[in-house]
């Protein structure tokens, strides 16, 4: 009951502080000068202005990632209250989302996202090649919460939607490159070419190489370096008044290095000392790495008439990764994982959009055909054997859908929403233990026979649930909306790719789907000067899915458990406050409590499972995320240059469920300066980009293997140092 309080608590200050300012600026009227121009959105599913839509959205257009200096999609972290986007451990491109406390940092196959990423309304269901590099962008859209009945599973926390820019009636093309720290080398070249009146071709190509912020010291080899190629064609046509089509396919190609994060703790021997750049380390089991993920898709849209609208869109997305990580940090392989990822999906999603007056909304089916596979070797060098995982998940997934809103009054709406989703998933699971600490046959070692099969299985199972939303909002003026909101979201549930039949026999069992049931309170628009957005939320989080792997006798032993269930809660606040004509401040502000009400774990020495709530929190959860950017606009040289200095906060946060002293990351802050300057005909850019000016050092994740077989491999992954970067961008 104490939680629904401080909940209420936050919900009505926050209304009321905010509300009766709205009724007396309802008052005066704004004129052109301070009225904030509305932002469209695509939330859900159709166009419609920010403030219009009861779900905590933020919303980053072409021209702020470019004036923050975003170069990937990972910078949503700093602007975005209450969000974790980042980097995997040991990956380049893999990306790691969490939203409100919900997500999945396990990037093997097998295991599903929390937060869904699209890229025009394209689901991208595997996280390696993820990590978008910001170029050819109309917008980047954040929906904090449950997305169930408009986006499906695999969106409990929230989705990320990545918005391309459309070709030009007109030709164009764009030449940009940049020079910065660490050699850094990025070059993109984008445009388009009508060929007819209503037909057009264009693409973009991006190259971004930099050197490593560290090196391997037995190798030589760059350590956090980048070596990307990314590329993406489409083409538009438009065969009659109402019909178009859109062609779109696109690639990338990482090369970089594996990161195998730095000591955190001294091994046994002296290769396993701590190293004093937290960028380097002492792997020995090499430097190869590649991730290849690419895709197409075809967008058919029909208008019948001003009410009814058809919408086809059809895609196939293919991933290959081949990569190592040396979880030991020393030349000796006694911690070590080489591994391969694949996948391929098809999906077909059909949509009929309509619009009345006073009444409009979405229904719509869908379908995805999925296969993910992959192995790894856990090679025990200690042991003097290799312990070779290797599996495969098939998935088919059936959805039907609607959202539909409608004008109970001039000022009051309803808004209702509905999703009926069905998963089959097979598994298939085979682990077993080698003789010699060398590569396993199933990575192409030496053939062998097995000395131990831990795991064997194939199993299949059906996930059925029914996800609802409903909100009600009120205009409480022209410029100001309020509103409450229910909301579920759902990740399916599957099998454990690692799952270790000896240690744990239920792992033939499966996991089950987790679910997170969201109330909401938020209040959004604009107020002369000021655009904002507010939300107060509390979600109950049950059959929670938790992925850990910890040392066990002779090997390691993998868990995927429904938990239990957890409450949190919290507030977020963000906008836009122009102070002077020439002189704005972008804000947010997040808070979130979390507790575990539940959480069994499997004792592996009594074969029982344990309630253990009072140890543990949520991962990647900090107390308090903030954003603060100031952007000054003024004419200079004849042209418009823009200068933002900003800083983000985040707070104390843990990196898994078990807290560690020595993993978990302290809060910290990242201070960064951009200065844009555009000549009088938009045609030059000029950019400076300084990123983390006070060189703060930061763990992004980490792995947890103490004790003597694995030379007590306690590592840790760091964002980046102290960046500064010049870019050159002519428009023709």
């Amino acid at each position: 009951m104490n939680r629904y309080v401080k909940t209420a608590l936050l919900a009505g200050a926050a209304w009321s502080a905010l509300s009766t300012v709205v009724l007396a600026q309802d008052a005066v009227p704004q004129t052109e000068d301070t009225a904030v121009e509305d932002v469209i959105v695509t939330a859900r599913r159709r166009n419609e202005a920010l403030k219009d839509v009861p779900i905590s959205v933020s919303a980053l257009g072409e021209e702020r990632l470019e004036q923050t200096g975003a170069s990937d999609i990972t910078a949503l972290q700093q602007q975005t209250p209450n969000a974790t986007v980042q980097v995997a451990r040991g990956s380049n491109s893999t990306l790691i989302s969490f939203i409100r406390g919900v997500g999945q940092q396990d990037p093997l196959w097998g295991f599903e996202p929390g937060v869904g990423l699209y890229v025009d309304d394209v689901y991208v269901a595997r996280p390696q090649g993820a990590v978008l590099d910001i170029y050819d962008v109309q917008r980047i859209e954040v929906l904090r919460g449950p997305q169930g009945s408009l986006y499906g599973r695999n969106t409990v926390g929230g989705a990320i939607k990545y918005v391309t820019s459309r070709l030009s009636q007109d030709p164009e093309l764009t030449l940009r490159g940049a020079y910065g720290s660490y050699n850094q080398i990025d070059l993109l070249a984008s445009g388009s070419m009508p060929l007819a009146d209503n037909f057009r071709v264009g693409g973009a190509i991006a190259s971004y190489q930099r050197d490593g912020y560290g090196t391997n010291i037995n190798t030589g080899a760059e350590h956090y370096n980048k070596d990307v190629l990314a590329g993406r064609v489409s083409a538009e046509w438009e065969p009659a008044d109402n019909l178009s089509i859109r062609l779109a396919y696109d690639r990338v190609q990482d090369d970089s290095n594996p990161r195998h994060g730095h000591r955190e703790v001294a091994g046994a021997t002296p290769a396993g000392a701590i190293l004093p750049s937290v960028y380097d380390t002492n792997a020995g089991i090499g430097d190869e790495n590649s991730v290849m993920n690419h895709g197409a898709s075809a967008t058919i849209q029909f208008d019948a008439n001003e009410h009814w609208t058809f919408k086809s869109i059809t895609a196939w997305r293919e991933g290959d990764t081949d990569t190592l990580i040396d979880f030991d940090n020393t030349p000796s392989p006694t911690l070590d994982i080489p591994a391969y990822y694949a996948d391929d999906q098809l999906t077909q999603e059909f949509q009929l959009l309509f619009d009345f007056d006073g009444f409009d909304g979405i229904v719509g089916l869908y379908y995805l055909d999925g296969h993910a596979e992959g192995a790894f070797d856990t090679i025990l060098g200690g042991a003097g054997f290799v312990i070779g995982t290797a599996g495969s998940v098939d998935t088919e997934s059936w959805a039907a859908f609607a959202d539909v809103s409608a004008d109970l009054t001039e000022r009051l709406h309803l808004s209702l929403g509905l999703r009926l989703t069905r998963d089959e998933k097979t598994g298939t699971v085979f682990r077993a233990n080698y003789a010699g600490a060398v590569n396993s046959p199933l990575l192409g070692g030496t053939p062998r026979a097995p000395t131990l099969v831990r795991t064997n299985y194939t199993n299949t199972e059906d996930f059925t649930q029914l996800t609802p939303r409903i909100a009600l909002s009120y205009d409480l003026s022209d410029d100001v909306t309020t509103y409450v909101s229910f909301s579920q979201g759902f990740k399916s549930g599957g099998f454990d790719m690692r799952g270790d039949a000896i240690f744990t026999p239920g792992t033939v069992n499966g996991y089950d789907p987790e679910t997170v049931d969201s109330y909401e309170i938020g209040l959004k628009g604009a107020l002369d000067r000021l655009s904002f957005a507010a939300s107060v939320f509390y979600n109950e989080y049950q059959d929670q899915q938790v992925t850990t792997q910890v040392p066990a006798v002779a090997g390691i032993a993998s868990f995927v458990d429904n938990v239990g269930s957890s409450t949190f809660y919290g507030a977020e606040f963000e906008g836009q406050l122009r102070l002077l004509d020439n002189l704005s401040a972008n804000f947010a502000v997040g808070y979130l409590h979390s507790d575990f009400e539940e959480f069994l774990r499997y004792n592996l020495a009594l074969g029982v499972y344990e309630d253990i709530s009072d140890l543990v929190v949520l991962q990647n959860a900090p107390e308090w995320t903030g954003y603060l950017g100031f952007t000054w606009i003024g004419d200079v040289a004849g042209g418009e240059l823009a200068v933002t200095p900003s800083i983000s906060y985040r707070g104390d946060y843990s990196q898994f469920e078990f807290p560690n002293p020595i993993l978990d990351q302290e809060a910290y802050s990242l201070v960064d300066l951009s200065i844009v300057w555009t000549d009088p005909s938009d045609r030059y850019t000029l950019g400076l980009y300084g990123k983390n000016l006070t060189d703060e050092e930061y763990r992004v994740g980490g792995y947890n293997f103490p004790g003597a077989l694995f030379n007590n491999s306690i590592i840790g992954y760091y964002g980046p140092p102290q960046t500064v970067t010049a870019s050159v961008q002519i428009k023709f």
